[in-house]
């Protein structure tokens, strides 16, 4: 990918962000709200991870980090309620992109990629599932609609076993998707 076609992707997701956001706005939606302007700040960390680490992110790369933002964002405004898959997918995304991360960080440092990608992707989606039932509870108890939905218990075992494909992909496709990170982190 070229650069004009990664910046004019950038510039489109976050102008997607916003759309999400006035959307939330007019909608009186807190969670739709808190998820675009969240999820806008995102959109900055490829460049951040690249100043802060001397890294360089292929532009696919980039692209791919800021698009787990936008369907998260977009979730919110109904397709997590609406279409079966789209929450699969967001948990597929986000969690290989947390597995990349801690893959490139291994490799680069001569350890085994494997064991701390899968603790790594376990261990937050817990935390996530715990954040999130804990933001729906306290949402619930003081009458304010809650910003993160629980779902229930199946709804996290099935969270939790979309984050493993994520983590299974970066296993699978880590060295020839991340080498470049991996070996300048």
């Amino acid at each position: 990918m070229k650069t004009s076609i990664v910046r004019g992707a950038e510039r489109r997701i976050r102008c997607a962000l916003v759309a999400v956001f006035v959307v939330g706005v007019r909608r009186r939606d807190p969670g739709a709200v808190v998820n675009a302007a969240v999820a806008a700040v995102g959109t900055h960390l490829p460049a951040l991870a690249e100043r802060a680490y001397g890294i360089e992110f292929r532009p696919w790369q980039r692209v791919y980090v800021q698009t787990a933002m936008i369907t998260h964002a977009i979730g919110m405004l109904g397709p997590y309620d609406d279409v079966w898959w789209w929450d699969h997918l967001t948990h597929v995304h986000s969690s290989s992109i947390l597995g990349g991360a801690v893959f490139a960080i291994s490799r680069h440092r001569g350890r085994d990629p494997r064991p701390r990608v899968v603790a790594a992707v376990v261990c937050l989606g817990l935390v996530w599932e715990i954040v999130e039932y804990g933001v729906h509870a306290a949402g619930k108890r003081f009458g304010i609609e809650p910003v993160l939905v629980s779902y229930g218990k199946r709804d996290t075992v099935l969270d939790l076993g979309f984050d493993l494909v994520g983590a299974i992909l970066v296993l699978a496709l880590g060295d020839r998707v991340l080498g470049d990170l991996a070996a300048e982190a």
